[in-house]
């Protein structure tokens, strides 16, 4: 069965990988989508990440990554897909989710399987490691070493600070 996890990604984290690789053990071939959050100042473009994704789970065969508009269950419908897959950090993300997946499920008739992250990534957010980022701090303990050296060459082309 195909599964769809889907997020901006924007940066991807150690939280996302983790959830990437316990998807990928359940199911028979996973697919990252990466879409947009208008909402949100992007520090990678889609593609980068398409790219950055891609570089880390090269060595996992059955992911896929890709890129999307619009509805994430437009997509799923679009590819096949029958369940999209969703990690959890807290009773926020769960309840926010939980709407989320039931519409999905009723309206367009497609599962959501929650992962609970592990407690180490339970405070991650891609947010939280943009505003440490651009403001100096260190982000490597919460991102793959690619997914941090890429933030210190984008920062150091913006002419923002880079931490130590």
């Amino acid at each position: 069965m195909t599964a769809v996890f889907s997020g901006v990604f924007d940066p991807v984290t150690d939280g996302h990988l983790d959830i990437i690789r316990r998807g990928a053990a359940i199911f028979s071939k996973l697919i990252v989508a990466v879409g947009t959050n208008p909402e949100k100042a992007e520090l990678f473009s889609k593609s980068e990440r398409v790219e950055l994704i891609r570089e880390l789970v090269r060595d996992i065969p059955n992911v896929e990554v890709r890129a999307y508009e619009g509805l994430t269950i437009d997509f799923v419908r679009s590819i096949g897909g029958g369940v999209i897959v969703k990690g959890i950090r807290d009773t926020v993300d769960l309840r926010y989710e939980l709407q989320q997946a039931n519409t999905n499920r009723l309206a367009g008739g497609v599962e959501t399987l929650f992962l609970l992250t592990g407690d180490q990534y339970a405070l991650t957010s891609s947010t939280l490691i943009k505003q440490v980022a651009t403001m100096g701090g260190d982000v490597s303990s919460l991102v793959p070493p690619l997914v941090d050296q890429r933030i210190r060459q984008k920062l150091r082309g913006q002419g923002r600070p880079e931490g130590e």
